[in-house]
C-alpha cells in the first residue's frame, strides 16, 4: 500500500521526524530508509538505535502510539496515488485475477487508507498487526495467499521498498519491484519496473514468469 499505490511514506515520514525530534533529535536518513516499509514494531527498534534511547517498552509504545495518531491525522487530509497505480488495480479487476492488499500498516490506519484506495479492488486485505511478525519477514504473504486459496508461488507480489520485496520472496512468491523513496536492489527472483505507468497484462504475465525463472535459477 504505502509506497506502492499511495505516496503515503511521506506521510509517514513527518511523523517519525515529529517525534524522534521530541525524543532526542531528529532521526538519521540512514534510518529513515531502513524504516521504509516496515511494521510499527520494527520501526521503533530502528528508531530508538537510531536516537540511541533505551528499548523501554513504555517509552516506546507511546512513542508509536504518537506516530500512527499523527499519520492518521495526515492520511485524514487524503493521500496521493501513485503514478499508474489506479490503472493497474482496475487492470488486475478486468483480468479476472484475485488481488490482496498486503501491508505492514495497521488496520486502522489501513482502513482510513482505504477510502481513497478503494476496498472493492480487493479479495482481502492483511494487515501489518495481524500476523505474529511483519514485513521483512513472509507472514503477511503468507496469510495473504492463504485467504485467497492460492499457492504462494502462483502469486505475483508487487512492491516498492526492500523490506516488502523480501517479505514476498521469503513467502515464495515472485516479486514486481516499483521502487518509490528507496533503491531496491535487484536480485533473482525480482523484476524491477520504473512505474506503474502504462502496465498491461502482458507485462505482469511476462513479469511472473521471469522473476519465477530467477527464482529457480
Amino acid at each position: 500500500m504505502d509506497g506502492t499505490l499511495v505516496d503515503s511514506e511521506k506521510v509517514w515520514t513527518v511523523a517519525l521526524v515529529e517525534v524522534s525530534r521530541d525524543l532526542r533529535r531528529e532521526l538519521s536518513a540512514d534510518a529513515r530508509a531502513a524504516i521504509v516499509g516496515s511494521s510499527v514494531p520494527r520501526t521503533l527498534r530502528i528508531l530508538f538505535d537510531d536516537l540511541e534511547l533505551p528499548h523501554d517498552p513504555d517509552v516506546m509504545r507511546a512513542a508509536g502510539e504518537r506516530i500512527v495518531a499523527r499519520t492518521a491525522e495526515l492520511f485524514a487530509g487524503g493521500l496521493e496515488w501513485r503514478p499508474g497505480a489506479v490503472e493497474a488495480l482496475r487492470l488486475v479487476a478486468a483480468a479476472g485475477w484475485p488481488a490482496a492488499l498486503v501491508t505492514n500498516t495497521g488496520r486502522e490506519l489501513t482502513e482510513q487508507a482505504l477510502e481513497t484506495i478503494g476496498r472493492e479492488h480487493f479479495a482481502v486485505t492483511v494487515c501489518g498487526d495481524e500476523v505474529p511478525r511483519g514485513k521483512p519477514d513472509p507472514d503477511p504473504y503468507l496469510r495473504a495467499a492463504e485467504l485467497l486459496g492460492v499457492d504462494p508461488g502462483h502469486c505475483l507480489a508487487v512492491e516498492d521498498s526492500p523490506t516488502g520485496a523480501l517479505a514476498a520472496e521469503r513467502a515464495g512468491a515472485a516479486v514486481l519491484v516499483v521502487p518509490c523513496d528507496v533503491p531496491v536492489p535487484a536480485e533473482p527472483g525480482r523484476v524491477l519496473r520504473e512505474s506503474l505507468t502504462g502496465l498491461s497484462v502482458t507485462d505482469l504475465v511476462d513479469g511472473y514468469t521471469r522473476a519465477r525463472a530467477g527464482r529457480a535459477a
